[in-house]
């Protein structure tokens, strides 16, 4: 099987087998400029030109003012163009002192630093959830692939103490949103090559902090898991659709 047509088969699967996207619904793309976002919005708007179920696709790219992480929006402008799709480009920062009012209004609790990587990802999910409320949005898509999701759960697993992951869909309980990660079913490898194959332009600098965290040695030992049994990737998949951590309403 040629590699796009099992990522678009994978793809497809996903949103028939978690019911991903209703009749009418409204979605905005979280659209990072990384290889994932990029072929979750090429397929999603692919798929929406499909009248069945009918729905409508918008992207948001959020610039943070004080990590040196890099995406060429003219590009992403470009690439929106061609789908089809209109783009929405927000800036936005972050502190990192715990005790700063801009953090406290925000919901963090004093007292306690909080790593760079939690910040920097809840101003843009917060970017995220406004402009979706907006727009009028009834879904928000994120690019997470399956390794991303089988990765949270071993982190979790490892340094919380819970079994639990990222919902394939969850539905948000104080906003009328729900959160899809239309690509939970494609592998990161295969998404890297068709990457490559497809041209997608690289951030120009990566994030300086995607190094430094848990999930890099979550990534080490699935990969040493899949040497042990190559079936890893699927128990775990299956344990954690056999607990009910893939949907959650």
């Amino acid at each position: 099987m040629i590699l796009e047509e099992k990522l678009w088969k994978s793809f497809n699967k996903a949103l028939g087998k978690y019911q991903l996207i209703d009749e009418d619904d409204k979605i905005l793309v979280g659209l990072s400029g990384g290889k994932d976002s990029l072929c979750l919005l090429e397929f999603l708007a692919r798929r929406s030109k499909i009248h069945v179920p009918h729905f409508t696709v918008e992207a948001l790219h959020v610039r943070m003012e004080n990590i040196h992480y890099e995406t060429d929006t003219s590009y992403l402008q470009s690439f929106c163009d061609n789908l089809g799709v209109p783009l929405h480009i927000a800036t936005t920062s972050f502190v990192t002192n715990p005790n700063a009012s801009a953090t406290i209004s925000d919901g963090f609790p004093s007292g306690k630093q909080k790593p760079a990587c939690f910040l920097c990802s809840w101003q843009r999910r917060k970017q995220l959830f406004n402009l979706a409320q907006e727009l009028g949005c009834t879904k928000i898509a994120l690019g997470h692939h399956q390794d991303d999701i089988i990765h949270t759960a071993l982190m979790n697993l490892t340094f919380q103490g819970h079994f639990s992951t990222m919902p394939v869909k969850l539905k948000m309980r104080k906003m009328p949103l729900t959160v899809i990660r239309p690509l939970c079913l494609c592998q990161e490898d295969d998404i890297r090559v068709y990457a490559e194959q497809q041209n997608y332009e690289k951030q120009l600098k990566l994030c300086p902090y995607e190094c430094e965290t848990n999930r890099t040695t979550a990534q080490e030992l699935f990969d040493r898991m899949q040497q042990l049994n190559p079936e890893a990737r699927y128990n775990i998949w299956g344990a954690l659709e056999a607990e009910g951590k893939l949907v959650e309403y």
